[in-house]
This record gives C-alpha cells, sequence and structure tokens, in this order.
C-alpha cells in the first residue's frame, strides 16, 4: 500500500503554517499580539498598515489556526490562539539568528549602543535581585500591553511617559528595564534617557515573551 497520499494529506496540512508564516508583515503582527491582545485599528497603527491589509493578513493567520478573536464591545480582539504559537515565534526567530548572518548583522545595527552600556540583567537572576530589593523594575511597553500582563513588582512606565515621570523613581537602587523582547529597543531608549538624568539604570536580557514562554511567575 502506497503511503504517498497520507504525506500528501498530512505535509499540506503542515504546509498551511509555514504559508501563514511566509511574511515578514504576518510576523509583525505576531509579535505584537505576543504582547497582548489588539484591534485592527491598533495593529493598523503600530504597523504602519492600512486597515484592509492587516485584517487580510490576520485572516490568514486565523485560517491557519494561529491566532483566534474574541468581541469587547463593538470591536474584534485578535489573540495568539496558546503559547505553541508563541513557542513556535521564537524557534522561527531563534534558527534565523543561528543560521542566518543577515540577523547579526542587522540587530548589531540597531542596537550598537546596547554594548557601550554593558551587560544586561540575566532573567534567571531579577527575581532575586527584586526579593532583595535590590533593583526597582520599570514596564516601559505601552500601558495595554502592561495590563494583559507583565513582570511581577514591575511598574509601568511607558516610555512616552518616562519623562514626565522621573520623580517616581528611587535614586538610591538601580532600575532594570525591559519591554517586548530582544529587538525590541524600548528599554534600551528607557536606559538612555535615565543614564542622562543621573540613575544607574540597566535593561533585562530580552523581555516580555521570553520571561513568560520560560514559565517565569507573571501578574495578569
Amino acid at each position: 500500500m502506497s503511503h504517498r497520499p497520507f504525506k500528501q494529506r498530512l505535509y499540506g496540512q503542515f504546509a498551511r503554517i509555514g504559508q501563514a508564516l511566509g511574511s515578514e508583515k504576518r510576523l509583525e503582527l505576531l509579535d505584537l499580539l505576543a504582547q497582548s491582545p489588539r484591534h485592527v485599528e491598533a495593529l493598523a497603527a503600530e504597523t504602519e498598515m492600512s486597515l484592509a491589509n492587516v485584517s487580510q493578513h490576520l485572516q490568514v493567520l486565523r485560517n491557519a489556526r494561529l491566532v483566534e478573536t474574541e468581541r469587547a464591545g463593538t470591536k474584534v480582539l485578535y489573540r495568539l490562539a496558546d503559547d505553541s504559537v508563541l513557542r513556535l515565534w521564537l524557534a522561527l526567530r531563534s534558527v534565523a539568528e543561528t543560521r542566518l548572518a543577515e540577523v547579526g548583522q542587522i540587530s548589531r545595527e540597531l542596537t550598537s549602543e546596547r554594548s557601550e552600556a554593558g551587560a544586561s540583567v540575566p532573567r534567571a537572576d531579577l527575581e532575586r535581585l527584586l526579593a532583595g530589593g535590590e533593583v526597582c523594575l520599570i514596564d516601559v511597553r505601552p500601558a495595554i500591553e502592561y495590563e494583559a500582563g507583565h513582570l511581577p513588582g514591575a511598574i509601568s512606565l511607558p516610555l512616552e511617559q518616562l519623562p514626565q515621570r522621573l520623580q517616581e523613581l528611587p535614586r538610591d537602587h538601580p532600575i532594570v528595564a525591559y519591554c517586548r523582547g530582544e529587538y525590541c529597543l524600548f528599554a534600551d531608549d528607557a536606559v538612555r534617557l535615565l543614564r542622562q538624568h543621573g540613575f544607574r539604570a540597566i535593561r533585562l536580557e530580552g523581555g516580555w515573551p521570553e520571561w513568560r514562554l520560560e514559565g517565569r511567575p507573571v501578574t495578569q
């Protein structure tokens, strides 16, 4: 008995996932939805795409069962289907980091100042530092993302609000800033601003998605 029909059907289904991931725009949408559920208008504003284009890309992701929807009032919220989708996205990113030299080059160009700021705080060390009261932790993502979930003990200080809220931060402890992940520059910008104003500041290694996927404590 030939196994060819079975394999053709099976790999055809696997290909649905690959095809859904085969767009830089859809990968960006997944990255944003890894932070918090969003409606189409918010995703369009964040990605600078038209509503029609965002809706089309979301439909592809939904057809592949990578995202789900729920109604919130008059709007439809999109969210990642489950943590397996987040693992898939981070695994894809990890393979690209390992196999594509271009990823490292682009990253170095974007984060050239990160190396000058020194090493980041390892995620494995943060819980101990917080428990000992040794650092102050700030979440510099947009408030909607903080409200959807954040690291325990983190203060919500969206990057655009930070210059007006510096007086809320202690000067007798280092400030640890975190954001959307390894390739998000919000925390880098926050650290730079804080240091310019005399604070001891450093970014957290990675960010919210990496922390969450490692099964570390979260507040929601």
